[in-house]
């Protein structure tokens, strides 16, 4: 294709996106006369190329997924192969196929010790309304039909289904056109350690994070609450790594009262740590379910599970006789996207990747807290291939800047001038690279990412914004 035709059809593309997409998080003014800011149109490893030829380091690995990389030949292979012998199959009722069957046991094997059942969906927001389903399943089938309550966190990101975004509660997601559950998900306090009291030390802001949740439960009542809903490490709210011992001390609390745990590992799980799964590796906790998707097929196809323990499908499987589960998709357990997720589980225990999250990614956290030292930059939290640049405006106060400043846009704008995408969320640039990331262009991002924040922080001075 010609230089000419190329630019033709990326126009053609543009404009096709702009007059008929809705896009996930769509700002309706700026869409409307800006259009998509990039067409991307090719991938290969850690790098993007756009419609233009130019071609960039995607440090946030898509959406938190392509954790083994893009452009692969051998997942090309595996999909392409499965479309041939099977292209879809339902596994509704009494149908299953090779692939999910394959995959179900792999995900047992891999997952901490008791959690032997998976049910797949579609992606990490399904997930997770699968397992907003099961928790009010078992508990009305352990004969506690009352324990419908939830609870959740403030500043958390579940996912966007009707449940998966009433569970979340991420400033800026909430918009007042959509309606969400209030009157059984309740909200507990975010643990974020950057934000706690002056003066209060983090063993402090552990016991009052859990005195919270258990004054929490007994406004609402243990009998009426039915699992705790967390990730690990807090993604789209903002990279928050909670303080040493919180994780242990709410799973705790939530086995006192009968209250499941939902680890919700959509972004930690299949490598993004440097473990298959964080709650147990990192945090030393065995939940009652963890959600997944993302790492799972690294992006190449949709897919989620929501891995589940023996316990409870001991508890929702005998008694009643008739006691049927009616939920699932059209796709769960879809033929090919389970064989390209055994691929890439393939992929990932024979190329060591996992190890290289863990080396390589505390390489990743070294070089970002380096940038501490610059003016506007408050906080540099995360762990491994998981990492948050925190701006403001004043360090010593902790003063964000004002939103129409839009610092975290400003900073990922510089950056794609200068070839590296990462994420603006507010005052907040996110990265989760994928795994197989290189030292050589760890030190690209910190170099870039540090060229661009000083860059923007010589025109807000400028400006007289600092």
């Amino acid at each position: 294709m010609t230089e000419g035709s190329t630019a033709v059809a990326t126009e053609r593309a543009w404009e096709c996106d702009r007059d008929h997409s809705l896009h996930p998080w769509t700002h309706f003014d700026s869409f409307r006369t800006e259009g998509a800011q990039m067409v991307v149109s090719a991938g290969s490893g850690c790098f993007l190329e756009d419609s233009s030829g130019k071609r960039y380091l995607d440090a946030v690995g898509g959406l938190w997924c392509t954790n083994i990389g893009l452009g692969r030949d051998d997942m090309a292979e595996a999909i392409s192969e499965q479309v041939r012998k099977l292209a879809y199959a339902s596994t509704f009722v009494d149908m299953t196929n090779g692939p999910a069957a394959l995959l179900a046991a792999k995900i047992a094997e891999l997952a901490p010790s008791g959690l032997e059942r998976v049910m797949f969906s579609t992606g990490g927001s399904t997930a997770v309304d699968s397992a907003f389903r099961l928790v009010q399943f078992y508990q009305s089938c352990a004969g506690r039909p009352g324990k419908s309550h939830v609870i959740a966190r403030e500043n958390a990101y579940h996912g966007s289904t009707f449940a998966a975004m009433s569970l979340g509660k991420r400033q800026g997601d909430r918009a007042p056109e959509f309606r969400y559950l209030t009157d059984t998900v309740h909200h507990v306090s975010a643990p974020n350690a950057y934000r706690r009291p002056d003066g209060v030390p983090e063993d402090e802001f552990v016991d009052w994070l859990v005195d919270e949740f258990e004054a929490k439960i007994a406004e609402i009542g243990a009998e009426r609450l039915g699992a705790f809903f967390a990730e690990p490490i807090m993604g789209a709210g903002g990279v928050i790594v909670p303080p040493d011992g919180y994780m242990e001390r709410m799973w705790q609390v939530c086995r006192k009262h009968e209250i499941l745990f939902v680890s919700d590992e959509v972004v930690t799980a299949f490598g993004r740590l440097g473990h298959w799964f964080a709650s147990e590796s990192e945090f030393g906790i065995v939940p009652d379910i963890i959600c997944s998707a993302k790492g799972l097929s690294s992006g190449y196809l949709p897919i989620g599970a929501t891995i589940y323990s023996e316990r409870i499908h001991d508890v929702i499987s005998t008694g009643d006789r008739d006691r049927a589960y009616t939920s699932g998709f059209t796709y769960s357990g879809h033929p090919v996207c389970c064989a390209a997720a055994l691929k890439n589980i393939e992929i990932l225990e024979s190329e060591g990747i996992l190890e290289n999250a863990k080396s390589v990614g505390a390489y990743f956290e070294q070089q970002l807290r380096e940038l501490l030292e610059l003016p506007i930059v408050g906080d540099v939290r995360g762990r491994k291939m998981m990492m948050c640049i925190e701006n403001v405006r004043n360090k010593e106060t902790k003063e964000l800047f004002p939103a129409d400043i839009n610092i975290g846009k400003r900073i990922t704008s510089v950056c794609e001038e200068l070839g590296l995408i990462v994420r603006p969320l507010g005052h907040l640039n996110v990265m989760s690279p994928p795994l197989v990331l290189t030292r050589s262009q760890v030190d690209f991002i910190a170099d870039t990412l540090g060229k661009a924040i000083r860059r923007v922080s010589d025109d807000l001075a400028r400006e007289g914004a600092v």
